[in-house]
């Protein structure tokens, strides 16, 4: 597996760019976020390991361009631990995110759970149907079924209610929802997702509370659960 590693900290990069290659990862390395970019485009690695204060080019400038470029898997690596920046990271496209310091083989078991979710991605890998209790919902035809019986979704909805569905139980961020379901990611359309959201609740009878429901976590996202 080719992973970029991205941090202005040489002697933490060569830690990392160590120890990684002892775990058999072919290891490439940038300093800055523009070298990052450059290795990126020429390099076309697995996974990038980014680490979010760096010169150049800032670290989530570096992490947006490369989302909405492609969909490789991106953990930001950064000293910043408050709750604002951790979100930021993950609403412009990060996958994960680890605070320093961290351990070597803390890295390592969250770069292979990382890659075990994008394996699962409906971006990478859809299904044609996926059921979440008695909801089903079909790819190929649009339709969704409740209990047997068939809802009405519009085009945005089904799609809204499909990347959900397909990622039950995980916390899928606002970014990531409106990408899907749009084609493309515009903070303006954060306010249409709510909006969107309400709708598909009214027409699935979900509750935003219950145990089985869409839930909305305030700041990051939205995440399905069957109950």
């Amino acid at each position: 597996m080719k992973v970029l590693v991205v941090d202005d900290d040489v002697d933490l990069l060569d830690l990392m760019t160590y120890a990684l290659r002892r775990e058999g990862y072919n290891v490439l390395a940038a300093v800055d976020g523009q070298q990052a970019l450059q290795r990126w485009e020429a390099e076309s690695p697995d996974i990038v390991l980014l680490d979010g204060n760096l010169p150049k080019i800032d670290g989530f400038e570096v992490c947006r361009r490369i989302r909405h470029d492609s969909k490789t898997p991106i953990i930001m690596l950064t000293a910043r631990d408050e709750e604002e920046d951790i979100l930021r990271g993950l609403q412009i496209g990060a996958d994960d995110y680890m605070t320093k310091p961290f351990s070597a083989k803390q890295l390592a078991a969250r770069m292979k759970a990382v890659m075990r979710r994008c394996q699962t991605d409906p971006y990478r890998q859809p299904a044609s149907q996926v059921s979440v209790g008695d909801l089903v919902l079909d790819l190929q035809s649009h339709e969704v079924t409740k209990a047997g019986k068939p809802v009405q979704l519009t085009r945005l909805e089904f799609r809204i209610l499909y990347m959900l569905a397909l990622n039950e139980g995980r916390i899928i961020p606002y970014s990531r929802l409106i990408e899907y379901a749009w084609g493309y990611y515009d903070e303006g359309n954060s306010n249409l997702l709510k909006t969107h959201i309400c709708h598909i609740r009214k027409k699935l009878a979900l509750s935003p509370n219950g145990k089985r429901g869409i839930k909305a976590v305030l700041g990051v996202g939205y995440s399905l659960s069957r109950g």
